[in-house]
């Protein structure tokens, strides 16, 4: 069935949902407020099944990943150079804005989202640009690669979201295309994490700087039906179960902060180092230098792989887990800065890949170190770990209430909460003597000033996104970081 077609039958349900269920139950106001969400229901639902999907052959890929490793791991230095290459490849070829970690392009997205830049968002987040994203990442990490599927999930999201409110016909009210992006980012975090308080956080303190009270609605239904549609097929799971947390005396409170500065310091350098080595690549210009530079980061990382083993690659989730619930065996000393320097190899090697979850790893890591070198038994690591989780992810994303909020809805440990958010603000304040803007405030403006010099397709250009009938947000543009990309 052909894409006109398909519209065509999209807006003949609508309009028979609306004149034979809505029109005649409802008042005109209710009528408008439930025509306008709507839509962005049914994207929810579509971004929660998506988010299910994605998780599969995600765990899919890092299993077959850790299989051929564990058995040739000699195979490491054809498999990886060459999945770094294809992964590269279908992002250079078939959609550029593919690449990395998906949320600077939906801030991008956000902020070009007025009339008059409006046709820019198709470079960033169209449903090309998400398949790419997520066929990327999944031979990225099929290869080894040191990566994440959230951050992708939330451009995967905005894309849907952004599709849906573009198939609305005319005349039908329409929440404003930035809010559909906000909304739609809400819902892919909170879908790739079963965290629907997280998600929300991440909306008020990341994607925008709106009042809540201008979209509330529609992030808390998106975030609702996104995650109860993913608890469908996966359960009402935890993200990493119920791990033992207790919390001695005032030493260990002073040590647990100690924790939080440092891993929010190697977050911010973590960061940092990204930023330079973007820099950097931007030197090799010629398609046989940007091939050499992407086999390069694909020989390094199978190098470490081989000499690691399966605890080198792939989202770090089992580390966690190995951490968290089974901290008996001693975790070697080199497996931190070898997964750090996978995570900034698989990240410059130019695929689609999150930084997420890595970070959470990377954080568990060093903190579970931390707690080894200060002499902590093992029964009292956990909360140092914890705190460690949302001190590196808090320096590399500058978002220190959704660091915080989502490790403590992937754990359930209430009792934690206090130590989680003073640990997120402490990271915050030192990862800000690094860098006073977060790694995605930087890569958002290189993805701004790619999409305006990008020519949008005649499609693009002939379909503009429906605009007869929105709330359109007039936000005040950010300060701007410097051009660092």
């Amino acid at each position: 069935m052909s894409d006109s077609k398909l519209t065509t039958r999209y807006e003949q349900a609508l309009a028979w949902l609306d004149h034979f269920l809505i029109r005649p139950l409802y008042t005109a106001r209710v009528r408008r407020l439930i025509l306008q969400s709507f839509p962005f229901w049914i994207a929810s639902l579509l971004t929660g099944v998506m988010a299910v999907g994605y998780e599969k052959v995600f765990g899919w890929a890092e299993q077959v990943s850790f299989t051929w490793l564990s058995r040739m791991p000699l195979q490491a230095f054809g498999f990886t150079p060459v999945a770094f290459l294809v992964s590269w490849a279908l992002v250079y070829y078939l959609a550029p804005a593919a690449r990395g970690s998906g949320i600077p392009q939906v801030m991008a997205g956000i902020d070009l989202s007025n009339p008059s830049q409006h046709r820019h968002t198709e470079y960033l987040l169209s449903l090309r640009v998400a398949a790419v994203k997520v066929l990327s990442s999944v031979v990225l990490l099929l290869g080894g690669g040191v990566i994440g599927r959230e951050g992708p999930t939330i451009q995967v999201s905005a894309a849907i979201f952004r599709a849906i409110n573009r198939l609305q016909p005319a005349g039908w009210p329409q929440l404003s295309r930035q809010i559909a992006l906000v909304t739609g980012g809400a819902a892919g975090l909170a879908a790739a994490f079963n965290t629907p308080l997280g998600g929300i956080v991440f909306v008020v303190e990341e994607l925008t700087q709106i009042h809540l009270s201008r979209f509330r609605m529609a992030v808390f239904a998106a975030v609702i039906i996104a995650g109860l549609t993913a608890q469908q097929f996966l359960g009402p799971y935890l993200y990493l179960g119920f791990p033992k947390v207790t919390s001695p005396g005032g030493w260990y409170q002073v040590l647990a902060m100690a924790c939080a500065l440092v891993c929010g310091l190697a977050g911010a350098l973590f960061a940092k180092a990204l930023l330079a080595i973007g820099q950097y690549r931007k030197r090799f210009v010629t398609l046989r230098a940007q091939v050499g530079w992407v086999m390069g980061c694909g020989f390094a990382l199978a190098t470490l792989a081989y000499f690691v083993g399966i605890e080198g690659v792939g989202t770090g989730k089992p580390i966690i887990n190995r951490l968290l619930f089974q901290n008996s065996g001693v975790t070697p000393g080199y497996l931190f800065p070898a997964r750090f320097i996978g995570m900034v190899l698989s990240y410059s090697g130019g695929g689609a890949g999150g930084v997420f979850a890595t970070s959470l790893s990377a954080g568990a890591l060093l903190g579970d170190g931390l707690a080894r070198l200060a002499g902590v038994p093992v029964m009292d690591r956990n909360l140092l770990i914890l705190v460690s989780m949302v001190g590196f992810l808090t320096g590399v994303v500058r978002s220190p209430f959704t660091a915080a909020i989502l490790v403590l809805e992937m754990t359930d440990r209430h009792s934690a909460i206090f130590q989680l958010l003073l640990g997120a603000l402490l990271a915050q304040a030192i990862a800000a003597l690094v860098d006073p803007h977060s790694l995605y405030e930087h890569l958002k403006q290189g993805f701004i000033r790619e999409s305006l010099n990008h020519e949008p397709s005649a499609h693009a250009v002939a379909q503009p996104d429906n605009d007869r009938d929105h709330e359109q947000e007039n936000q005040k543009p950010k300060k701007q970081p410097p051009t660092e990309e």
